[in-house]
């Protein structure tokens, strides 16, 4: 069994990630650049754009206008602090009792 900050190393941080990667590149943002961005290899956002890795959570359309409008600031060099932008994305997720993350998933 994964304790809660291995979840969220392992489960939510990446599909909150690729959701972001995903809400740049709509943008019309390069994958290179946005691997500058979020301060991750470009392999990685290669890997978030083709869904083989952090997609395995649907967010809720609040969270999902939080990520939009992270994706936005980014873009207008508005976001002061990426890593608390998204641990406040992460503690809107956390909050959201419906959010099938693993341990709390109905079976």
């Amino acid at each position: 069994m994964k304790s809660p900050c291995e979840e969220i190393v392992w489960d939510v941080l990446p599909s909150i990630r690729a959701a972001i990667a995903e809400e740049l590149i709509k943008r019309g943002i390069s994958q290179k650049e946005v691997s500058k961005m979020l301060g991750i290899t470009p392999p990685a956002v290669s890997q978030y754009v083709s869904k083989k890795r952090g997609y395995n959570i649907e967010f809720r359309e609040d969270i999902r206008g939080a990520i939009g409008k992270l994706a936005d600031d980014l873009i207008e060099k508005k976001a002061d602090d990426l890593a608390k932008r998204i641990c406040e994305i992460c503690r809107m997720l956390q909050d959201d009792e419906n959010a099938c993350i693993s341990s709390r998933c109905k079976e």
